[in-house]
């Protein structure tokens, strides 16, 4: 199935225990409607962190329709799903940046990292997920997305919260309480609601309170309003985003190139969420999705887009409407791709204050390090065992403390790059100098985190595989969601 769909019964919401299957559909205004709401789901997170990269935000909206449409595509309409940007690369990109790194620097080494990913794709199809179990056990795989995240610490402490600390506290405080106080789909856009709180808040304050003098985005202390909207002013109403060439640097392209394991885990356990969710084998197209999204990050990354990865969010619309339509995703990707063909909307998101980023980013990146918990809690690991508890502890503090080794003045590793690989490299080596009692205490722990029931996606969401995680009206439940 390309193109075509069955129309489901009479075109209407399917009934109490009955879904609409990605081969079918409901009518043409109500799968619009379903597509708005994926627009929705995905729109937050998605253009949140292109503006924390320092990418284009309209070109990653626009070339999020386009990934989402090719991961369709080479998944054969099986995987409902919508690609947007993937905040896995967050660390990497600061780093590249803090390394003299421009944009073009940055997209070239997502490109290479999103190859990485389309090959790991090919090998899971040809040889399986037993070999990713072997080389990414969950001790690792928690470690490397534990560093990830809170390598990005300075960055929401140094960066954004000082600019305006009291609105940056207002929308942490914000974004909290709808996380927890909310239910189903307005939970699940609680960043989005953050988003548009602290904007409407900063204009507020600079109507009320006047201009505020802080540190901006460099660094120096400016008196200025905390948003301008002369940007918004200057841009056209249509037009096409700027683009950005990729160049290449083997030094920038081994500092988010750890994010790839972050995706593998993500991308498969999409994968069997919506396979318990529609009740179908996924497992044959297991690998088509992994390497469907590399090769979206490769053609977003190639024009100066963001790097691309499945969304939990959308996992959750298709929970509370019961319609895995894969229908709804290509309406959602034509307006995403329509949506970034308007400047002055991207002129209008660009301008979000560093006040309200800050706010948003305490949460998020706290969240991507606490996913990497989670995988160690849900596959049991054992940090008793030297195995796990020495290699592992070595990666994450040189990860999160940013260690530099230096090879050369023109090379050298440090950060996530450096604490990724000897938390892989090192537990290798600790596991095969082991005695034979600690090898034998890792058969205890769980499998890989893509191949359990529940996964953490890294853009701060989280969904369950299990069936009995929706309610009895379809809403995402406690188990599932922890809304």
């Amino acid at each position: 199935m390309a193109f075509g769909w069955k129309l489901y019964g009479d075109g209407k919401t399917p009934p109490l225990g009955e879904a609409v299957a990605p081969d079918e559909r409901l009518s043409w205004p109500r799968t619009a409607g379903i597509g708005a709401q994926h627009v929705v789901a995905m729109f937050g997170a998605t253009f949140v962190f292109p503006i924390i990269m320092g990418l284009d935000a309209n070109l990653a909206i626009m070339m999020s329709g386009i990934a989402t449409i090719l991961f369709l595509i080479i998944v054969k309409g099986q995987v409902p799903s919508y690609l947007g940007t993937s905040a896995a690369f967050v660390g990497g990109v600061a780093a590249i940046r803090l390394n003299g790194g421009d944009s073009s620097d940055v997209v070239g080494a997502i490109l290479v990292a999103g190859v990485v990913l389309a090959l790991v794709g090919l090998l899971i199809h040809f040889a399986g997920l037993g070999l990713i179990n072997k080389v990414l056990p969950p001790a690792v795989t928690g470690a490397v997305v534990m560093l990830i995240g809170f390598n990005l610490a300075p960055v929401a402490a140094k960066t954004y919260w000082p600019q305006d600390q009291w609105v940056a506290l207002a929308v942490m405080a914000f974004v909290i309480v709808c996380s927890l106080a909310l239910r189903g789909f307005l939970a699940r856009i609680s960043i989005l609601l953050g988003l548009v709180f602290g904007y409407l808040l900063s204009v507020l304050l600079d109507a009320t309170a006047g201009q505020i003098t802080s540190p901006d985005g460099t660094g120096a202390e400016v008196t200025r309003d905390r948003i301008n909207f002369d940007a918004v002013s200057d841009a056209d109403w249509f037009g096409l985003p700027d683009f950005t060439a990729p160049s290449f640097s083997l030094k920038f392209s081994l500092l988010v190139i750890p994010a790839v394991i972050a995706l593998v885990a993500e991308n498969v356990g999409h994968v069997k969420a919506v396979a318990e969710m529609t009740k179908r084998n996924l497992d044959p197209v297991m690998g088509r999705a992994v390497f469907a999204d590399g090769v979206a990050t490769v053609v977003a990354t190639s024009v100066g887009g963001s790097p691309t990865t499945t969304y939990a969010e959308n996992i959750g619309v298709m929970a509370a409407t019961r319609v895995y339509s894969t229908a709804a995703y290509y309406v959602a990707a034509i307006v995403a791709i329509l949506l970034g063909l308007v400047p002055k909307f991207g002129a209008l998101v660009n301008i979000v204050p560093g006040g309200v980023l800050g706010g948003i980013t305490v949460v998020l990146y706290g969240m991507i390090g606490l996913l990497g918990a989670k995988i160690w809690k849900e596959n049991r690991v054992d940090f008793a065992n030297p195995i796990n508890l020495v290699p592992l502890a070595a990666g994450i503090i040189i990860g999160i403390g940013d260690v530099t080794l230096r090879f050369s003045d023109d090379f050298s590793l440090n950060g996530i790059a450096l604490g990724s690989i000897v938390a892989v490299v090192a537990w290798h080596v600790a596991k095969a100098l082991a005695p034979a009692e600690m090898k034998a205490a890792l058969e205890r722990e769980g499998t890989h985190p893509a191949a359990g029931t529940t996964f953490g996606h890294v853009h701060g969401e989280e969904v369950s595989a299990d069936p009995s995680s929706v309610d009895q009206v379809g809403r995402p439940g406690v188990p599932g969601t922890n809304r």
